[in-house]
């Protein structure tokens, strides 16, 4: 299992209802092969629904799903070329983790001897040499997690689909395995469909993120694209948090924005920009506060929080109040301190109202 064999997914026109309840009113999207794109968004905004139909454990109310060309959308679940990482792993606690991967190519027609060298690889490309005679329970979560990738991808897929795959881990191993994961797909080069509702792991992971919202897609972008140049409040807000307020655009020349934050004047590249009054994003990370002069935008601090390596400051100003993260944690500002606000050249958008 050196490489794997990768398919385009395309959803066309797709819609799903539940009796009455629209799920998914009309999503197109189209999955380029050995891409790892993800599905974000907050409960119930229609990510793991997509995933189930994608699956087929869900038939959709209305249009087409296609998988390496191939249209799949009413086919069950197990004449389509995919496999699934489910959220809870569900391994077998009474088999071997070689015998948990080998289960599915014995029962998809493998002889034994076919399976087991078949699921002595997949555990190997998992990083899991030497432990195909432990049961899951003598396994760590991450190297269970690893045990299920390797069971979906020695069926060599067309599209593997993990469904909140990091959920069940503490933080510190998050980072690890989600690492795994990405560095496991870029070198197999298979596709993968990727739920989660956590922000960080999508940005870590992802060629493409789609973020979802009421079954839409609210916008689909690279990782940068998205926390850099979100097109509304809700993107801005859900991909990291930003303060987001009102400014006037003055000029724009090119890709070159200037704009008008009251009194402060600052430029910022935009492609989106129109000049006139307009709603910016500004990342917590994008302010400088500066207490010993008044060449900026005013503002006085109204409450710190200390947090190590950084402090957390809520400053009030005439264009409403900001929520700004300084590193700069050996200067360390009063409430009731005044201030003044500039912005640094990344982290701040013009979105849409």
């Amino acid at each position: 299992m050196t490489t794997l064999k990768s398919g385009s997914v395309v959803f066309e026109n797709v819609r799903k209802d539940f009796g009455t309840f629209t799920a998914i009113p009309d999503l197109s999207l189209t999955i380029e092969p050995g891409n790892l794109v993800t599905l974000l968004g907050p409960s119930g905004c229609g990510k793991t629904t997509t995933l189930r139909m994608l699956a087929g454990l869900e038939h959709p109310t209305s249009g087409r799903i296609l998988i390496g060309g191939k249209d799949v959308t009413m086919l069950p679940a197990h004449e389509r070329d995919v496999s699934m990482v489910f959220q809870s792993y569900a391994l077998f606690p009474h088999m071997s983790a070689l015998d948990n991967v080998a289960y599915g190519l014995e029962s998809s027609g493998f002889n034994k001897k076919e399976a087991r060298e078949r699921a002595e690889d997949g555990l190997v490309q998992v990083g899991l040499e030497g432990m195909g005679h432990r049961l899951p329970a003598e396994l760590s979560g991450g190297q269970q997690q690893r045990v299920a990738v390797a069971r979906a991808l020695v069926l060599e897929p067309q599209v593997l689909l993990l469904d909140e795959p990091l959920s069940n881990l503490d933080a510190r191993l998050r980072r690890k395995v989600r690492t795994d994961i990405r560095e496991l797909q870029q070198r197999l080069g298979f596709t993968a469909v990727y739920v989660t509702h956590d922000q960080d792991e999508a940005l870590a992971v992802s060629d493409r993120i789609v973020v979802m919202k009421d079954g839409k897609i609210a916008q689909s972008d690279t990782p940068q694209n998205l926390y850099d140049e979100p097109v509304s409040a809700f993107i801005a807000d859900f991909m990291g948090e930003a303060n987001v307020i009102s400014c006037e655009v003055i000029e724009q020349v090119g890709d070159l924005a200037t704009i008008n934050v009251g009194g402060l004047q600052h430029k910022l590249n935009s492609k989106r920009a129109k000049v006139g009054q307009a709603k910016l994003a500004v990342r917590p990370g994008a302010v400088t506060l500066n207490p010993d002069t008044d060449t900026g935008l005013g503002g006085e601090i109204l409450t710190t929080a200390y947090l190590g390596d950084h402090v957390e400051y809520e400053v009030e100003t005439p264009v409403g109040n900001f929520f700004v993260i300084d590193h700069a944690v050996e200067r360390f500002l009063s409430p009731k301190t005044t201030v003044s606000l500039s912005f640094r050249n990344r982290g701040l958008a013009l979105i849409d109202g």
